[in-house]
């Protein structure tokens, strides 16, 4: 399978794969120490917003973060790209039962993880590979701001999200397109000039943190990386007419 075969590849000897060129195309790892984890050189992740975990904050100090999870371990090594509510950070350490990440000082500006005590849960996602099937939509992992949980009202099975942003975020949320809150892609139902909804089926109920938040919180938010392009470019030819 192709979980064997990145794991079988990890464990060549970097002498080994420097004798085969077709090898080293293919294998995930470069350099392999006997004993340890297979480090993974890639690029910043990109996900997909499907949230593959809840996990638990075990420690929070001095910028080093611990969340503790088993799903999300399997196929994951040092070095390798993991959202925590929606924030790209790279495994610095792992156990059979936890992984360790630093975390920047402009990324707690920027996001909700500044809040994080032991206890804590949050959504967790592995990057994306070529194989990955893409569920949700486009996310690059990079929370360009927090929005405020408004309120909770129930539809049916449903539970209607509603919260409010900085009106420079709206422009680029638009009904029926997609958004990502603390991780999750979701669908915008509904929008104004001070916030958005968001329907939150049963499956995001109970395999999300969303619900966890009360109205006040902040939520990591990033909105659809393709409309900030497309407005960058416009913005730029406007620049030299």
């Amino acid at each position: 399978s192709a979980g064997v075969a990145r794991r079988s590849c990890g464990r060549r000897h970097a002498s080994a794969i420097s004798r085969s060129p077709d090898s080293a195309r293919t294998c995930w790892s470069r350099v392999y120490r006997p004993g340890r984890t297979p480090l993974r050189f890639r690029g910043a992740g990109m996900f997909t917003g499907i949230i593959e975990e809840v996990g638990t904050v075990l420690k929070h100090e001095g910028g080093v973060l611990i969340i503790g999870c088993s799903t999300i371990i399997e196929g994951t090594g040092l070095g390798d790209s993991i959202a925590i509510n929606g924030v790209d950070l790279t495994v610095r350490a792992m156990d059979a039962a936890s992984m360790t990440f630093d975390v920047m000082d402009e990324t707690y500006r920027r996001s909700n993880l500044a809040g994080l005590v032991a206890g804590d849960v949050v959504n967790l996602e592995r990057s994306v590979t070529s194989a990955t099937r893409l569920s949700g939509h486009l996310v690059r992992g990079v929370a360009e701001t927090t929005c405020r949980v408004h309120s909770f009202t129930p539809e049916g099975e449903a539970i209607i999200a509603r919260y409010t942003v900085e009106p420079e975020f709206l422009k680029y949320i638009v009904m029926k397109g997609p958004i990502c809150l603390d991780g999750a892609s979701l669908t915008v139902m509904a929008r104004d000039d001070t916030s958005f909804s968001v329907s939150l089926v049963q499956w995001t109920q109970e395999h999300t943190n969303l619900l966890r938040r009360k109205p006040g919180d902040a939520v990591n938010l990033e909105t659809d990386i393709i409309a900030r392009y497309v407005d960058q470019i416009l913005e730029s030819r406007a620049a030299t007419l």
